[in-house]
């Protein structure tokens, strides 16, 4: 079931800043494009109620196979409506490309909110993906849960403690590069 209860727009500035409206985008149009290939995140309102998120690749979630590719030239003119297109609870992110290779996307607000929300196991997930496994164990003694991370190998390469498996898997550390 989709949320469609919207924030205020103070609200929406107090969680992801002050936007752009899209004529000023517009103007800025091809910064805000570097901007967001180089790692940032652009607000672009609408009616200040349509609000969509210019962002690396990197924050656009799906298939990318199924996602329109609009030229970043005619991204711009159609701005508007690209916009409204995503922010609709319905809407589907964009790519923006260059020669057919996208560079950046555009993505509804409400899909940055849902993931503004910091992770309990950001590091725990990063080991796990990272082919690591975690072992939990409690702690008699000094009455702890203790997480240790291993590698392949067996070689332990992150440890964390807690008063509870959530505070011993947050206390992990991100796994090495």
């Amino acid at each position: 079931m989709i949320n469609k209860e919207r924030l205020s727009y103070d609200e929406l500035v107090a969680l992801l800043g002050v936007p752009f409206s899209v004529e000023d985008a517009r103007a800025r149009w091809a910064s805000l494009v570097e901007e967001a290939r180089n790692g940032s995140t652009v607000m672009i309102t609408r009616e200040r109620w349509q609000w969509a998120g210019l962002v690396p690749l990197s924050k656009v979630g799906g298939v990318w196979s199924g996602m329109p590719l609009v030229p970043v030239s005619t991204a711009r003119s159609k701005l508007g409506d690209l916009v409204r297109q995503v922010a609709d609870p319905y809407g589907e992110p964009v790519l923006l490309g260059r020669h057919r290779t996208p560079v950046a996307g555009l993505v509804a607000a409400h899909v940055l909110l849902d993931k503004a929300a910091p992770s309990d196991h950001s590091a725990a997930d990063a080991l796990l993906v990272g082919g690591h496994t975690i072992a939990l164990s409690h702690d008699p003694v000094e009455e702890l849960v203790v997480a240790i991370a291993r590698n392949q190998n067996g070689a332990e390469v992150s440890a964390g403690a807690g008063r509870n498996s959530r505070e011993a898997l947050r206390a992990l550390a991100e796994p090495p590069p």
